[in-house]
């Protein structure tokens, strides 16, 4: 695979990966409470959800998914109906008195639904599956161009999501938070992740 091919695949799909969608908005509601590091492992966790969809579109199994009407669906609502569960719990802390909640947890917590934000979203498969065939060739292995393109759009996701993360944690980096403020932030939190499962769900 040439270098060109490659320029020209990071321009096409830089735009998309700024385009705002469910794993920036799940990455933002981590980082918007100023602790960048949240932002980061939410980050790590997104790009690891697209590692699995890169194997399956190398595999050629996101064919199969493509094909099967109800099996998308059935993702996208799963989808759909985890991250309504995640805005849930955000929204109702954000309505109780003295429970500091937001902030980032001990076992990696940001990073398992950051990968399971990025697994359950059928439509970044699809988006996988509709772009990288327009730039692979004939001319070599149809496996190791999907993985170069593949690490490229991953790399590219991790750069621009890292710099979000540290862009609103340092926004709103500003030591203890009062109650009030932290139930601010829920609220908002819990409705990124409200948009994000109305962004998933319109289809």
């Amino acid at each position: 695979m040439n270098p060109t091919t490659m320029l020209l695949f990071s321009a096409t799909v830089l735009p998309l990966i700024c385009t705002p969608g469910p794993d920036m908005l799940f990455i933002a509601s981590q980082a918007i409470s100023g602790n960048a590091s949240a932002g980061r492992r939410a980050t790590a966790g997104v790009c690891a959800g697209y590692v699995v969809h890169s194997l399956l579109v190398a595999l050629g199994l996101a064919a199969i998914i493509a094909t099967s009407p109800w099996l998308f669906e059935a993702l996208r609502w799963i989808g759909v109906a985890y991250l309504i569960y995640l805005a849930s719990r955000l929204i109702r802390s954000a309505l109780m008195a003295g429970k500091l909640s937001l902030q980032p947890g001990a076992g990696g917590a940001p990073f398992k639904r950051g990968f399971l934000t990025a697994v359950l979203n059928p439509k970044g498969m699809l988006i996988y599956f509709a772009i990288l065939p327009q730039f692979m060739h004939g001319a070599g292995s149809a496996t190791w161009q999907a993985l170069i393109l593949s690490a490229i759009f991953i790399g590219l996701c991790g750069v621009v999501y890292v710099v979000l993360s540290s862009v609103i944690a340092s926004t709103g980096r500003a030591g203890n938070f009062s109650d009030r403020r932290r139930r601010w932030i829920e609220g908002v939190s819990g409705g990124f992740l409200l948009a994000a499962a109305g962004k998933i769900a319109s289809g």
